[in-house]
């Protein structure tokens, strides 16, 4: 009985213990964050809306040295997320080949942004110098990638219609001489039966060294109602030796094509040449091959009934 009492006492003598000691700690911890401490804080500076036309030097100051005199619950603060300063370069003076940000004439902006308050504390530097080089401008043609399916007997005469269809880009020389295009990101329309426009945004996803004027651009095309036509062509041979005998077959083929409706009725034979070029012949094969070399501008998805052209050679 005795026994069990005693390790009762030390238990219970450990547990009361502990808990004094983890008491002390906090009281101590929070005594001492509770006096007030000057300490010198490094601030991580970010850049917004440089100029289009000047490239910043990678030697650009990184941050800015705030002098902070509080309690040690606001500097602990300070130490663990590190609060960033953001930095419009739109109100930068240029001075030579730098931009030049008074951090004293911004300091009810960087009291904001920091919730400091500098009847305590300070801005070590009065101000930013932040290297820059002019950038090259160019003008580049922009690529659609916009992918356009068509509902059954609807098609469109004309490519999709980009407005602008090109683009103004500034950037180091070095990069901006080996761009030539810039792609659309891209799309794809399923089914379409009737006109379509709206706005695609450009991909500059590698070229994050440009600066870019426009990041989109607006797209436009007609789409109209379209019917499959044929039409019998005769067969043209061309560079027959003149020695030579050739009989060929079949002496027609037909041409089958997708156009507008309303041009349907205009659609004649003599709009199309079909030939085949002997010049290209290997004797052996015994055929030819039939290709169209004339056509309408406006039809589509042309396909011949029999491009195989069979030959023999009369002695």
């Amino acid at each position: 009985m005795s026994v069990l009492r005693r390790r009762t006492f030390k238990r219970s003598s450990i547990k009361t213990f502990s808990f004094f000691l983890v008491f002390s700690a906090v009281v101590w911890v929070l005594v001492q964050f509770s006096k007030t401490y000057t300490q010198l804080i490094e601030i991580p500076v970010v850049y917004l809306n440089a100029p289009l036309d000047k490239s910043l030097s990678d030697d650009k100051p990184e941050g800015v040295d705030l002098q902070i005199q509080d309690n040690g619950f606001s500097i602990f603060y300070y130490k663990l997320f590190n609060p960033e300063l953001t930095i419009d370069l739109s109100e930068a003076k240029q001075r030579d080949s730098t931009l030049v940000y008074q951090l004293q004439d911004h300091l009810s902006q960087i009291e904001s942004q920091l919730k400091v308050d500098f009847e305590n504390s300070r801005i070590i530097q009065e101000e930013i110098v932040i290297p820059f080089q002019f950038r090259k401008e160019k003008v580049i043609k922009i690529n659609s990638k916009i992918e356009v399916g068509y509902a059954v007997g609807f098609s469109a005469d004309e490519p999709v219609e980009l407005s602008p269809d090109s683009v103004r880009v500034s950037g180091p020389e070095k990069i901006i001489d080996t761009i030539q295009s810039v792609p659309t990101l891209s799309l794809r329309l399923k089914k379409v039966n009737q006109d379509i426009k709206g706005k695609v945004s450009l991909d500059t996803s590698k070229l994050g060294m440009l600066n870019f004027y426009a990041d989109e651009v607006s797209y436009f095309q007609k789409v109209e109602k379209f019917t499959e036509g044929s039409v019998e062509i005769p067969v043209e041979v061309i560079n027959v030796p003149e020695n030579l005998n050739l009989a060929y077959f079949p002496k027609d083929v037909i041409v089958y094509y997708q156009v507008n409706l309303k041009r349907f009725e205009s659609i004649s034979g003599s709009d199309f040449r079909v030939v085949c070029d002997y010049a290209q012949v290997n004797e052996e094969d015994g055929f030819m091959i039939a290709q169209i070399v004339e056509k309408p501008n406006y039809i589509h998805n042309l396909r011949l009934n029999e491009k195989r052209i069979q030959f023999v050679i009369k002695r």
